[in-house]
């Protein structure tokens, strides 16, 4: 006999009522429509819920208390019972085969349910051809049309102030997308900006009227702006004009810039694109390798790779390293190494992409009409299938209709399930009252057993032979020992928190 161990008590599995003579119906469960056992179960008479020995016997939980509760589990709240609630599956909304024999008409909600799963897979893969698509960059190629226009300002000797005293010129730089301009070769009108006085660096303009659409400011498409202007006029300090993106820089429509003078001015324009994702340029003898000028890193290995495979510059037995020809040995400066390694020596072989140089001549000759100039540059702007189908990844407007229908739908399948339990309980009753209610009270009695964790026969158990066979010995002296280790741990808690 091994101290330590309690008895184990016999293993007695919830007896279900066998289909067959007895029961003619399949799935009925035992009992009739409504509350199930026949109200709240009793224990057994003549013994007390806290009299039953722990070892062979536990007790039912009180009214309002769960069985979870009274082991000491977590009992789930209600997020938790939602989240289940929500975890109904799609065969919760089959029909069972016996209510679709007992109403043929059925057959029509099931063909609908097939073609739903049909069309949930179908909405669910196309969600990912999605997902993967916006993974990718999605560019198109546009127009973007840049106005450079300046206006010039004649001195007048009787202004109060002394701005008006001085003669100066302004100079604007405007552009918008060319699906954005109106047709004609008109420039934007001259009022589109407050004027501003005299200023070392650009401003930043204000338009008159906010358009009724939400578009892409001019500024947006550039990460830098430089304007040089004569040198010999205005000076070793003053002749540059800068403008650099920031984190914080407020998006315009144009940059104006105001200078005093009354002489044609020439000047140069550095535009610099703001390239997404970035873009370099290649080394002249990786870009006469490859066939490129300025291109994303994620191209040029691409392409790089393609070189590789189309010249057979892989290594046959060692797939990771590849044989440069004599044009990669001398881009490199090495006859052998891994492809793993060409992204961090490509590094030095990407230099920043070149500006947009524009010259220009500030023209303050009076008689010369043609003081605005214009020019197309090609730039990448997002596909604008891209934001759709962004919005419709996000969008849940119709989520919440469709959750409402599901669950409508498994209530609705819950109700038949019960009718169906309903009428085949009415159905054997009618067949058989006598033997149908033997064994239902046949049934209620062995569940009580399960529930409330009686193992044995009561009947037995009432007489002095049932404690004299021989499993009795080793399980009183089994109870007496847990009994003493639980006191002892008593006692030792007791003689801690005294000393403490």
């Amino acid at each position: 006999m091994t101290p330590g161990l309690q008895h184990p008590p016999a293993v007695v599995q919830r007896p279900g009522m066998p289909s067959g003579a007895r029961m003619p119906h399949q799935g009925a469960p035992m009992g009739p429509p409504g509350s199930p056992y026949m109200g709240s179960p009793a224990v057994r008479p003549g013994l007390a819920p806290a009299g039953m020995e722990p070892a062979r016997k536990r007790a039912a939980p009180p009214p309002g208390q769960s069985q979870a509760q009274s082991q000491g589990q977590p009992v789930p709240t209600a997020p938790a019972r939602s989240r289940s609630a929500k975890r109904r599956k799609m065969a919760d909304k089959i029909l069972p085969q016996r209510i679709r024999e007992l109403v043929p008409e059925s057959q029509a909600y099931m063909d609908l349910l097939a073609f739903e799963r049909k069309l949930d897979q179908t909405i669910m893969r196309k969600r990912v051809d999605i997902q993967e698509a916006l993974k990718r960059p999605m560019k198109q190629k546009r127009k973007l049309r840049l106005y450079i226009s300046n206006t010039f300002n004649p001195a007048k000797p009787d202004a109060e102030d002394s701005d008006g005293s001085i003669a100066s010129w302004e100079l604007r730089v405007e552009g918008k997308l060319l699906d954005d301009v109106r047709p004609g070769p008109a420039p934007p009108p001259p009022n589109s900006f407050r004027p501003r006085g005299p200023c070392s660096a650009p401003t930043v303009p204000v338009p008159l009227s906010q358009p009724s659409k939400q578009k892409r400011k001019f500024s947006s498409f550039f990460k830098s702006l430089v304007i040089e202007l004569d040198k010999d006029l205005y000076g070793p300090d003053n002749h540059l004009v800068e403008w650099h993106r920031t984190p914080t820089t407020q998006e315009t429509d144009g940059f104006q810039v105001k200078r005093p003078g009354d002489l044609s001015v020439r000047c140069t324009l550095l535009l610099m694109l703001d390239y997404q994702p970035p873009q370099f340029k290649l080394d002249p003898r990786l870009a006469r390798l490859l066939g490129l000028h300025t291109q994303s890193r994620s191209a040029i290995v691409q392409a790089l790779w393609q070189y590789v495979k189309a010249n057979r510059l892989q290594d046959s037995h060692d797939k990771e390293y590849i044989n440069g020809d004599k044009y990669f040995q001398q881009i490199f400066d090495c006859p052998r190494l891994k492809f793993s390694e060409i992204p961090q020596r490509l590094t030095a072989l990407l230099l920043p992409p070149d500006p947009i140089v524009i010259n220009h001549v500030i023209s303050v000759d009076p008689s010369d009409q043609k003081k605005t100039a214009c020019y197309d540059i090609d730039v990448e702007v997002e596909e604008p299938l891209k934001g759709q189908m962004s919005s419709f990844l996000l969008s849940t407007a119709n989520q919440q209709e469709i959750s409402a229908l599901d669950s409508k739908i498994h209530e609705t399948i819950e109700s038949i399930n019960q009718l169906k339990i309903q009428r085949d309980f009415m159905l054997s009753f009618s067949r058989d009252p006598k033997g149908y209610i033997q064994d239902l009270l046949c049934s209620q009695s062995r569940d009580l057993k399960v529930m409330t964790d009686v193992a044995g026969n009561p009947e037995e158990e009432r007489r002095a032979e049932f404690y004299h066979q021989p499993w009795s010995q080793e399980a009183v002296s089994r109870y007496f020992y847990c009994k003493i280790q639980q006191r002892r741990q008593e006692l030792e808690q007791s003689l801690v928190v005294r000393n403490t």
